[in-house]
């Protein structure tokens, strides 16, 4: 409780010089600045991670978009809604729904699971650890990453600011009638930006990312609402039993866009 009010009086500080740099007409992002990193940005993140990965539990809905860039040059955007259910140290479950896939990754403790609704198959590994160690296996093992799960990791703010060159605020938006802190941070292969509700609830409320190397500059977003920080879970809600019929596989085929692949006939 002691190193929450420390935050938010570090929060209020920077709020008022930032409120007296934009009463003299300056940018609050130009005038904060040191060495390319912005103070309040920076402060306002590791809240925000400190607030996630102090809470128990926690469960919220998203709704997701990526963007890809097809070989003639068009840019698509495809979209999809995700809910997600945690419990730490070592349970979640992710749902998610596209138009291509509905698929559930599930962790117990004990054993990692990834279900295909459409195929109606799936994977299961044995694992022990932490909510971290098995997002960072699931990259690993499918070669896919999980840009999004970044916030869900005990230590987010370590896990973002990694390779961060520069940061910026900008002020205060509204993200589905929220008032939101926008946070902008810049590394070498990507960009990304992030609303932080404001006030005592520092909870990421949308996130985007911008490959800014890759032509068109395409972006993975997501908006995340009806957020719970103290759920209830029974005992079972994370174990995954297998739907009848489903049948057990080496591997789900996953594309590029981190969408199961199904054949024409399925679509």
């Amino acid at each position: 409780m002691k190193q929450r009010s420390s935050t938010r009086r570090g929060l209020l500080q920077l709020a008022l010089a930032a409120s007296l740099a934009a009463g003299f007409g300056l940018a609050a992002g130009i005038a904060l600045a040191e060495d390319g990193i912005n103070p309040y940005a920076d402060e306002i993140l590791r809240a925000m991670s400190d607030y996630m990965g102090g809470t128990k539990s926690l469960s919220f809905e998203a709704d997701v978009s990526n963007e890809v860039i097809t070989v003639e040059g068009q840019k698509l955007q495809f979209n999809s809604h995700a809910t997600v259910e945690l419990e730490r140290p070592s349970h979640f479950r992710i749902k998610r729904k596209g138009r291509f896939a509905d698929v559930a990754l599930s962790y117990d403790g004990a054993e990692m699971s990834l279900y295909g609704k459409e195929l109606n198959a799936h994977i299961q590994k044995p694992l022990a650890g932490t909510i971290d160690d098995a997002l960072r296996e699931f990259e690993r093992s499918s070669g896919l990453p999980l840009p999004g799960v970044d916030l869900l990791l005990l230590n987010s703010y370590a896990a973002l600011t990694g390779e961060v060159t520069s940061s910026g605020y900008y002020g205060t938006d509204w993200i589905d009638g929220v008032e939101c802190h926008h946070l902008a941070f810049r590394t070498p292969k990507i960009d990304f930006q992030v609303w932080v509700e404001a006030g005592e609830h520092p909870l990421p409320r949308k996130y985007v990312i911008t490959t800014k190397w890759t032509t068109g500059a395409p972006q993975y977003s997501v908006e995340l609402r009806n957020w719970n920080t103290q759920p209830e879970f029974g005992p079972e809600r994370f174990k995954f039993i297998p739907p009848a019929g489903s049948l057990k596989i080496d591997a789900l085929p996953v594309d590029q866009t981190g969408e199961i692949v199904v054949s024409e006939e399925g679509k």
